[in-house]
């Protein structure tokens, strides 16, 4: 992509890796914190986490006026520790998963896109993640 740039968010999960890498791939899981504001939600996902296996979430809002499919390719896929994969777009996401005892560390970099301001795709970004974070967190 022209001009791409890249983002990086982050945050501590106070739960062990096993637990999140569960959550965090498991469609069952992803349709529960997928979403980056409480009027919008994830109600699909499907997943083939492998390398060159896809996934597929649909994020949609609540009132029904807007949706999508994001979905993409596997890239690279080491248990507990690393995901990569190329979005439709042929932008690319990696996602370091750190055990840290009790506790993991995601550290999720990926390219920009063009249509939306650099701030407002870093804080979509960091939402999810955080709504990652209070869903694994609670269950």
């Amino acid at each position: 992509m022209e001009n791409s740039t890249s983002i990086t968010v982050q945050t501590i999960v106070n739960a062990p890796i096993e637990k999140v890498w569960e959550f965090w791939n498991n469609p069952d899981h992803i349709t529960r914190w997928s979403f980056a504001s409480p009027d919008w939600h994830t109600p699909y996902a499907e997943n083939d986490l492998k390398v060159d296996g896809k996934f597929k979430n649909t994020m949609a809002a609540k009132d029904g006026s807007a949706s999508f499919d994001f979905v993409g390719t596997y890239t690279t896929v080491d248990e507990h520790q690393k995901i990569d994969y190329r979005i439709e777009d042929n932008r690319t996401v990696s996602i370091v998963f750190d055990a840290l005892g009790e506790k993991t560390r995601i550290t999720e970099t990926f390219d920009t896109e063009s249509t939306h301001p650099v701030e407002m795709q870093r804080d979509g970004w960091q939402a999810i993640l955080d709504n990652f974070k209070k869903y694994a967190e609670a269950s």
